[in-house]
């Protein structure tokens, strides 16, 4: 399937009983899994069941405030865990219900509604602060931060290279608690688009 990406999300059930959409989220578990995983099968858009999402990469699902899942992507869920535990200077890693609580406070302002764009919390941070993996948000497009350059999301890929020479801080889409993990050793699955 075109423009599917490399991980589907989960963020409850998204459809009524006649599976038309009617929400954008359901609960405060927002994680990211693998395509294929046990040979599972999940329905597109039944009622009662989580609704799938579909991700470019794990930048773009990291920058809509997903994590790692730790049952289909348990050594990404630890390696999430542990960064965020090294960004923190804490001892113990946080729980999954720590992280996703965390993410929820940092993702959206209170509003309601199947459109919640405009309820996105951005921040502002120096292009330099910011880790290859983090998206930022300029002119009103996003656009993922890699080491040298720039590059604009597409449904169908990263493309358009431009120079990572913005010098005032940017609007950061990816939350707070997923920049200190990418910061601290946190390492995303980049789709491929990316590195032609």
């Amino acid at each position: 399937m075109s423009g599917r990406g490399l991980f589907t999300g989960n963020r409850g059930c998204l459809v009524d009983a006649n599976q038309q959409i009617v929400r954008h989220h359901s609960g405060n578990l927002w994680i990211t899994c693998l395509l294929t995983y046990r040979a599972w099968r999940s329905p597109l858009s039944a009622p009662h069941h989580w609704t799938p999402l579909f991700f470019l990469d794990d930048a773009v699902a990291l920058a809509a405030g997903h994590r790692p899942c730790g049952l289909c992507r348990r050594a990404d869920y630890n390696s999430y865990r542990s960064a965020v535990m090294r960004a923190h200077a804490v001892l113990t890693p946080p729980t999954a219900g720590d992280l996703n609580r965390q993410l929820a406070a940092e993702r959206l302002h209170g509003g309601r509604g199947l459109d919640r764009a405009a309820d996105r919390r951005l921040w502002v941070e120096e292009i330099d602060n910011l880790p290859a993996g983090s998206v930022i948000v300029l002119d009103r497009v996003a656009h993922l931060v890699l080491a040298d350059r720039l590059l604009e999301f597409t449904f169908n890929g990263w493309t358009g290279p431009t120079s990572r020479s913005v010098r005032q801080g940017v609007n950061v889409l990816t939350p707070p608690t997923s920049v200190a993990a990418l910061r601290h050793g946190f390492v995303p699955a980049i789709h491929p688009s990316a590195s032609q």
